[in-house]
């Protein structure tokens, strides 16, 4: 019996293949075919969408996304704009900010007004951060070893809390908390969480281990020495049955924001040494899940520890999963990567390995355990696979490991009515996605045990969120390849259907010669790269002043802009159809956006990870600087992605770079990266304006 005819045989409704099958990645015979790319087009919505993290589509099709520095930002396909539905004060410091957007499972609908908009972030509190004025220091870091009254002003907490929609923006003044997931602040990593609901309206909420994995070789962080920061022991959150990281929650939101716990979670409410929301535990990153609601099944990604090859003594190389969660579980983490693939019990302080742990029967003993010593056995996962090729899943190919978790679409025929139709066509009804951060792909996991590529002809650059909507096209946020920045090639973009007309619709870009500005500021515009595939004739129509009205027709033209203010000029094309896109861009009168640069470090210049790096960054901006809005972010780079691991203030100042465990500078293509970025105050009720940027250090040794 194959793996795959083994794992489908004890699924209630198999995603993998069952007895019988064709082999993986080969359709049984009589299968459809894939439609081809050419029936797809990409067409990209928001090309300037910050740091994107979460989207959320609404029922009319404009979009919400969020960004880590607290932005949610709402597109309107119809007008092509781009505006600001709300901005939370957030901490920031390794990776936490602003997570995840859903919305309620019943917004827009019915006669009862639902419209809450539900958000997983990072409240300030009164965590330390870094004081601009002792340039030595950073105050913002929480120590690798001390006493629990060193730690202590670092406990901190990631929110899910829900707010009014109203309109346009998210109405920050209503907000309802609903549930707190304590953390452990000022050192990284894992702290990525996403909200999904199923029919019955409750709320599944994922929760990273909050562990920092640099000190452990690449394997499972399990430090438990006395005076070590306890953020280095993963036993103390996913696999504590009575914390809420490294889980998946569950629970049902009443009316005024507490919540009840539903049936079938893993633990009864009362249970001594658990917390009852908990519905899966021991993940190590679950940054993505979805909820086919028409099954029930919950669709999991969870990310890998670095390690590339596996040591008797320690344990397996990094494993990534996805699995199907159709009822409570245990998935092992931190003392297995699968059921079948125990880590080894490592003790930090004298470097020394025991016993291999038993993943039908784990043990908790670490003396940060608050929960249950016993823990519930370890459920095997429908999907792992590690660096090199799997012996299992070959069409995963190799490289990176950062699974996500894709919806299932629900095929509905209204979809594919009308000429203006992008609903994706019924071949993939039903069928899960999933799509690897690290290796730009999406696959469709079929039923009848195919892996298949999706849109292989297609960029997705570091896919970060996608998501039906109710035009049943797919909608997908891209974070682009760099570090916890704007990159270059972020955008939010949708993919539509169009095999029932084989019309293109064109595609608009637009460029303005200026953002910002002081009054009286002229900006030229160009829509230089606009396209249709069709080859059609395209109309043009710009509105600079967004006042509703034609300002040209042709394809470019300038503008000067008299009054301070905030306009979004917007251009239209249209093809001879009727088929037709909207751009803008963003132009801020009266503030002009502030310059960086990064004086030191220099690109090239001598670096070992474990110096101490100088800095210094210079802001020209047509207001006083003020340098404790400067930031400078130290990332260690691993490959085209990233792990923040502190942030600096200050105009000037110095970093304590780290020394990765289990990593070797040279095959893992590790580097320093340094971000520095500047926030001006805004002026005369205009926004504040940020500007950053970067340098790319590689170890010399």
């Amino acid at each position: 019996m194959s793996v795959r005819t083994a794992i489908a045989a004890l699924t209630a409704a198999a995603i993998l293949l069952p007895a019988g099958a064709a082999q993986a990645g080969t359709a049984p015979a009589g299968a459809a075919a894939p439609p081809p790319d050419s029936q797809f087009q990409k067409v990209t919505l928001n090309d300037h969408p910050g740091e994107p993290m979460d989207l959320a589509v609404l029922p009319d099709s404009r979009v919400l996304h969020t960004t880590r520095k607290g932005e949610v930002w709402l597109h309107d396909p119809k007008t092509g704009l781009n505006t600001l539905a709300a901005r939370l004060d957030v901490y920031q410091h390794d990776e936490e900010g602003l997570q995840s957007i859903a919305l309620s499972p019943g917004f827009g609908k019915g006669s009862k007004k639902d419209d809450w908009i539900y958000l997983y972030y990072s409240p300030p509190l009164n965590t330390p951060t870094d004081d601009p004025a002792t340039p030595d220091v950073n105050e913002g870091d929480a120590p690798f070893t001390g006493t629990p009254a060193d730690f202590a002003p670092f406990k901190g907490l990631i929110r899910l809390s829900r707010f009014r929609w109203a309109g346009t923006t998210i109405d920050l003044r209503t907000e309802q908390r609903i549930l707190d997931v304590p953390v452990d602040r000022g050192i990284c990593c894992h702290v990525g969480g996403d909200i999904v609901f199923d029919a019955a309206g409750n709320l599944y909420l994922s929760t990273g281990d909050d562990t920092n994995p640099f000190q452990s070789d690449g394997f499972t962080p399990i430090d438990e020495r006395p005076d070590r920061n306890p953020a280095f022991d993963a036993q103390r959150s996913a696999g504590n049955t009575n914390d809420l990281r490294g889980k998946i929650l569950r629970i049902s939101v009443r009316d005024n924001g507490s919540y009840t716990i539903p049936k079938g979670n893993l633990f009864r409410p009362g249970t001594a040494g658990t917390r009852p929301e908990i519905y899966a535990m021991g993940l190590r990153n679950p940054f993505r899940i979805e909820l086919n609601r028409r099954t029930g099944e919950l669709y999991v990604g969870d990310y890998s520890p670095d390690q590339q090859e596996a040591d008797p003594a320690r344990g397996p190389a990094g494993h990534g999963k996805w699995t199907v969660v159709r009822r409570a579980g245990n998935y092992g983490w931190p003392y297995c990567a699968t059921a079948r693939l125990p880590y080894v019990d490592y003790d930090f302080a004298t470097g020394t390995s025991g016993a291999t742990f038993d993943c039908a029967a784990p043990v908790n003993d670490s003396p940060h355990n608050t929960g249950l010593r016993r823990l519930p056995p370890v459920t095997q996962p429908d999907v792992w696979y590690s660096y090199g090729p799997s012996p299992e899943f070959p069409e995963l190919g190799t490289g990176g490991i950062g699974p996500m978790a894709g919806p299932a679409y629900a095929f509905d025929p209204s979809d594919t009515r009308g000429r203006t139709a992008v609903g994706w066509p019924r071949y993939y009804d039903g069928v899960p996605l999933f799509y690897e951060w690290t290796r730009d792909y999406v696959k469709a996991f079929h039923r009848d045990g195919r892996i298949e590529p999706v849109l292989p002809s297609f960029v997705f650059d570091n896919p970060m969120d996608m998501e039906f909507g109710p035009d049943g096209a797919l909608y997908v946020l891209e974070y682009g390849d760099g570090y916890f920045s704007e990159n270059p090639d972020a955008q939010l973009a949708r993919i539509d259907y169009i095999g029932n007309t084989g019309n293109h619709t064109p595609i608009p870009v637009a460029a303005a010669s200026a953002t910002s500005g002081l009054a009286p500021l002229t900006v030229s515009f160009t829509s230089t790269g606009t396209s249709d595939a069709d080859g059609d004739r395209i109309s043009y129509a710009w509105d600079f002043d967004a006042d509703g009205r034609v300002d040209s027709r042709a394809p470019s033209g300038s503008y000067t802009y008299k009054e301070n203010g905030i306009y979004q000029a917007t251009l239209r094309v249209s093809d001879p159809s009727g088929r037709s896109a909207a751009t803008s861009v963003r132009i801020v009168v009266g503030n002009a956006a502030p310059v960086v640069e990064l004086v030191r470090p220099a690109a090239g210049q001598p670096f070992t990870f474990g110096d101490v790096v100088e800095f210094e960054v210079r802001v020209t901006d047509d207001q006083p600087v003020n340098c404790a809005n400067v930031t400078v972010d130290y990332i260690l780079g691993h490959d085209d992605h990233g792990h923040p691991q502190t942030t600096a203030r200050g105009c000037t100042g110095s970093i304590q770079t780290t020394v990765p465990s289990g990593h070797d500078p040279e095959t893992d293509h590790l580097t320093g990266v340094f971000v520095a970025t500047y926030t001006d105050p805004g002026t005369g009720g205009l926004p504040p304006l940020t500007s950053s940027t970067q340098v790319v250090l590689e170890p010399t040794s």
